[in-house]
């Protein structure tokens, strides 16, 4: 029924709970003291001592206590698993979920790639000025924000470009933020370039994920670029699903390492009446999808006028199945590889009469 109004999504089905249960037991991890390696936004490495069995939530308020952030702003930042990139930027793996053991998470990759950053965790620019009362979030909240316009995430033209310049000369923190809150795709994370079926199969997109949205940047067959944005309200329900690719080699044959696929798929309301299926393929499925449901919690935590320090962004449950273990985003999605599972339900936001969405 396009007339429903949003409410609470049943519990996110996270399957990183796995880790928790499975990895110290099959990789047999001693409970122990050690020294874990952060990123800050800036480049810089924050180095905390932790055990081996800390919980994100234990290693995140280590990361706090080490920044001297005040308790009452850990909230509003996560750890993020990423990957460095050739060019010095890097790619979102996933979200640090809250059973998560985060050592146990970036170790047992075997890749130096493979880091834990600290970034804020909220969509609502509003946020920022309470992170801004504080000289350590200001800092945080600054560093970010230069990193995003460094790597592109933020787009900046060449007078906005000399007015940041100017500002970062005299150090105005606060005034260069409140500029950048003006530029576009401030506060999103912007995805690897990877393929999507809309508006037909095998267009090539990239993907950034903010203001409540997904924004898709298009490029068509003809090699037009098309953009528009999918809201997260008129998304009836998503999906994420993985598969293994089945070896067609000789019988007997070895069998090769096969990649595995992931993909997003949301149901979205285009029109009255007219919902229909968009597909994304992407290795980044898995944190598409939990920026979806963080950006439902935090609508959720709004509405009821609650704290974005309250906000309970995943419970995880139990799952059965074995995990690839080979994949990073699967390291925390893999119980139910190769089959199908809803992760997330949310009724679409009405009236219809709103309007078709901005898509493409």
């Amino acid at each position: 029924d396009s007339q429903q109004a949003v409410k609470s999504p049943p519990l996110l089905v996270s399957v990183t709970l796995s880790l928790l249960f499975s990895v110290q037991e099959t990789q047999q991890i001693p409970t122990e003291e050690v020294l874990l390696e952060v990123l800050l936004s800036n480049g810089q490495k924050v180095k905390v001592t932790i055990l081996t069995s800390d919980q994100t939530e234990d290693v995140l308020e280590a990361v706090a206590s080490k920044l001297d952030l005040p308790d009452d702003l850990v909230g509003y930042f996560s750890l993020f698993l990423v990957r460095e990139t050739k060019d010095g930027a890097f790619s979102f793996v996933r979200k640090l979920q809250e059973f998560e053991l985060p050592y146990v998470s970036v170790t047992s990759l075997h890749n130096p790639e493979f880091q834990i950053i600290l970034r804020k965790s909220y969509w609502d620019s509003a946020y920022d000025d309470d992170v801004m009362e504080h000289r350590v979030g200001l800092n945080l909240l600054y560093a970010q924000t230069v990193s995003d316009i460094e790597h592109g995430w933020i787009l900046v033209n060449k007078e906005q470009h000399r007015q940041l310049k100017s500002l970062q000369e005299k150090v105005s923190k606060k005034e260069f933020i409140r500029l950048a809150q003006t530029l576009k795709y401030y506060g999103y994370l912007k995805f690897d370039p990877c393929v999507t079926d809309f508006p037909e199969k095998g267009c090539h997109v990239v993907v950034s994920a903010g203001n409540n949205e997904l924004n898709f940047q298009v490029r068509l067959p003809n090699e037009q670029i098309k953009e528009g944005s999918f809201k997260v309200t008129r998304m009836r329900c998503w999906r994420v699903t993985s598969s293994v690719p089945m070896n067609n080699g000789p019988s007997g044959s070895s069998p090769g390492k096969s990649e595995v696929k992931l993909e997003l798929a949301f149901e979205y309301l285009m029109s009255k009446d007219r919902l229909q299926w968009v597909t994304i393929t992407s290795p980044q499925a898995i944190m598409l999808s939990i920026c979806l449901q963080s950006m439902v919690d935090e609508l959720m935590v709004k509405k009821s006028g609650g704290s974005i320090r309250k906000a309970v962004l995943c419970v995880p449950v139990p799952s059965r199945g074995i995990p690839d273990r080979s994949c990073p985003s699967c390291s925390a999605a893999g119980p139910d590889a190769g089959r199908q599972r809803d992760l997330q339900q949310l009724p679409a936001q009405g009236p219809a009469g709103e309007g078709t969405p901005g898509a493409c």
